[in-house]
């Protein structure tokens, strides 16, 4: 903002004040990931405890359908039952010491250890999900078909967002039509792309095998991963409404074989697979998260595995998806509410954008979900960054830009700390005694660099100032951030001999990084 030369204005040592900011930018770090949600509850506890209790009468009375054999058989052997309705039953008490015995918490390493963090409690970290066909151009700005090399890219766009905890692929190659080529291929541009931990999915069981021997391989020997494995595997264990997928179950097994930690995700839509009313939908949401858990348990107790539901929302309209907007807000803050509330490790979605450019709607879209979602305390927020139309579509510039959204999102968790120091009684003394002004005082540098977050895209600047300078919109700055990382960060996180040791036993298809 332009000086102000009015001769009331005090001084206060502006050049002194402006080498301090200066110096002591990089160390700033009030909206760093894994604050401390749950101050938000769209539910009340008698809430929770009727919609708990309700999604237990729905696994009890209605139960589940189309069992896999060897899913009926282990759940039987565990106190299950055959209900009325000749479906699989889960009593409340055979319900509840799976709850028990659940994991409560787990870490999701990287292969750097440094992007470490422990999933559970109320910390909340964002990262990214989705299976978007289409990727927004960087040059034409018109939306094509997703290719592997789009996902190595977003891969390492990701790998520089400080606020993007972990990267699950985002988009889908459709340039690679075998099905065993892409799930290998996807794995491998995650391991070529970033050290953060990683998520995918898998077609089927053998192919999650194949896809940890190549991890293995990357990390130097057999059994490697198993030691520190950096990459969940999403599946989707339910058919809403209450059906069980039988190839979701194979990989759930292959993951149990190999020790990959489990997001079981259920992505029920209002209105369509699941009531239309949001207190209906997330007793069947509940309930149908409650038998992933289950079915994850009965074979392993205490596996690693997020409870993820996902209530999502259908414009009853016209029957299309909508990732956006108040209801599907209100519906994943209350998700995390009763994932907490279990004491479990939650998932849910938000930054679902229907906006098809990067725009205003786009913002107050991604904006209001992520803020809900991390409030109400989940652990982890998927979808949170890059993902546009429904899901549909993915763009490079939105990911830049939802790194700085959540920069802020972070704070707004953080909350008002209030100690003796934050309420500057003394700091309010020396001013109103002495200068008049907080300008320069210790309190005020203090507070700089523990209290603000300072955006590098947003402008703050006046509009004369903001026009001299060529008057960029948002999406300009964020288009030239990404070329420039997508020129100079080339990371080289395999090496030569793993790298050769992994194509001469698969197609991979991407060139080696440089």
């Amino acid at each position: 903002m332009a000086s102000d030369p009015s001769p009331n204005r005090r001084a206060g040592g502006r050049a002194a004040r402006i080498a301090s900011r200066s110096a002591a930018e990089p160390e700033i770090k009030a909206s760093t990931p894994g604050q401390v949600g749950g101050a938000y509850k769209p539910l009340t506890d008698q809430d929770v405890r009727r919609i708990y209790d309700t999604a237990l009468r729905i696994l009890d009375e209605i139960g589940m359908a189309e069992v896999p054999p060897i899913v009926q058989q282990q759940a039987m052997g565990k106190g299950a039952r055959i209900n009325s309705l000749g479906r699989l039953s889960y009593p409340k008490s055979f319900v509840e010491d799976i709850i028990d015995g659940a994991a409560k918490s787990f870490v999701f390493h990287g292969r750097d250890s440094k992007h470490d963090f422990e999933i559970g409690g109320e910390r909340v970290y964002y990262g990214t999900g989705g299976a978007a066909v289409q990727t927004l151009d960087l040059d034409s700005g018109l939306y094509r078909a997703s290719t592997l090399v789009d996902l190595y890219d977003f891969a390492r766009i990701v790998d520089t967002l400080p606020n993007i905890s972990w990267f699950t692929r985002c988009c889908v190659a459709t340039d690679v039509p075998d099905n065993f080529d892409l799930d290998i291929n996807t794995a491998y541009a995650l391991l070529a792309g970033t050290t953060k931990p990683v998520g995918t999915s898998f077609t089927i069981g053998d192919y999650l095998d194949a896809t940890v021997d190549m991890f293995d391989m990357a990390l130097g020997g057999e059994g490697r991963f198993a030691e520190r494995p950096f990459c969940k595997v999403h599946i989707s264990p339910v058919i809403s409404p209450l059906r069980y997928g039988e190839d979701a179950v194979d990989v759930m097994l292959a993951a149990l074989r190999r020790k990959m930690p489990i997001n079981a995700i259920i992505a029920a839509q209002s209105g369509a697979t699941a009531p239309a009313t949001l207190a209906g939908m997330l007793a069947q949401t509940t309930a149908e998260t409650l038998a992933a858990l289950v079915l994850v348990n009965i074979f392993e107790p205490g596996y690693p595995m997020i409870f993820s539901n996902w209530p999502f929302v259908v414009d009853l309209r016209t029957g299309a998806f909508s990732g956006s907007g108040g209801e599907i807000s209100l519906m994943n803050a209350g998700a995390a509410q009763i994932g907490n509330w279990l004491g479990l490790p939650t998932g849910v979605a938000s930054s679902m954008a229907d906006a098809k450019a990067v725009d205003a709607q786009m913002g107050a879209e991604k904006a209001l979900s992520a803020l809900a979602a991390g409030l109400a305390g989940a652990n982890m927020i998927y979808e949170s960054a890059g993902m546009m139309a429904s899901l549909l579509g993915v763009s490079f510039e939105a990911f830049v830009l939802d790194d700085e959204m959540l920069a802020n999102v972070n704070r707004a968790i953080r909350g008002i700390e209030v100690t003796e120091e934050s309420l500057g009684y003394e700091a309010i003394l020396a001013a109103v005694t002495g200068e008049g002004h907080f300008l320069g005082g210790s309190h005020t540098m203090n507070a700089m660099l523990s209290e603000y977050h300072y955006p590098k895209l947003a402008d703050r600047s006046d509009p004369r100032s903001w026009s001299d300078a060529g008057g960029e919109d948002i999406w300009v700055k964020a288009r030239a951030i990404v070329r420039d990382r997508l020129d100079n960060h080339r990371p080289d996180y395999l090496s030569s001999a793993a790298d050769r040791a992994i194509r001469e036993r698969f197609n991979i298809l991407l060139n080696r990084p440089v």
